[in-house]
């Protein structure tokens, strides 16, 4: 009777760890769709998120028949400004909290060369999904394969709650 108690205990413990924690099942909003699920971006993945987005920026332009876009650091700092203050702001648009436009923005990075074009984005979603959205539109796409761009900058910010706010620089 003591093996069959050990062996009954054993499988309802097991069977619990298949269970899960619930926190696979799909939640739904008020209008009845899916809420999205967040995608978190740890400290040790910033390098690993910026160059998947550059490489799939270039697959994009490859594909399009345009040259390769350089990663820029004064455009990424607009970028990352921008972002930011999106979040304060709790809005996506292309005008700063102090009035700034995004040429602004470039200028006081520095930037040598000609700002050409931002993309922006408030979301739970990858850099990648939100790329695909970006290229799902004419505008957001005419900035990603404008053939004058030479670099380009990127940048995020990621609110305690997971929402991201995207925002993509290029200049020539």
């Amino acid at each position: 009777m003591k093996p069959l108690l050990v062996l009954m205990l054993s499988a309802m413990l097991a069977l619990a760890g298949c269970a899960g924690s619930g926190s696979d099942t799909v939640q739904y909003g008020p209008d009845g769709k899916p809420l999205p699920k967040v995608y978190w971006i740890h400290p040790n993945d910033v390098s690993k998120v910026t160059y998947r987005m550059l490489d799939g920026i270039n697959a994009e332009r490859k594909h399009a028949g345009e040259a390769p876009l350089t990663l820029n650091s004064d455009l990424t700092a607009a970028a990352a400004t921008h972002s930011r203050d999106m979040s304060v702001q709790n809005r996506p648009w292309h005008f700063g909290s102090d009035g700034s436009s995004p040429i602004d923005r470039v200028k006081r990075t520095g930037y040598p060369g000609n700002f050409l074009g931002e993309d922006i984005s408030e979301t739970y979603e990858t850099e990648l999904t939100t790329l695909a959205a970006w290229m799902g539109r004419k505008d957001t796409r005419d900035v990603i394969l404008n053939p004058k761009a030479t670099n380009v900058g990127f940048a995020w910010y990621q609110e305690n709650n997971g929402k991201i706010w995207w925002t993509l620089v290029t200049g020539d």
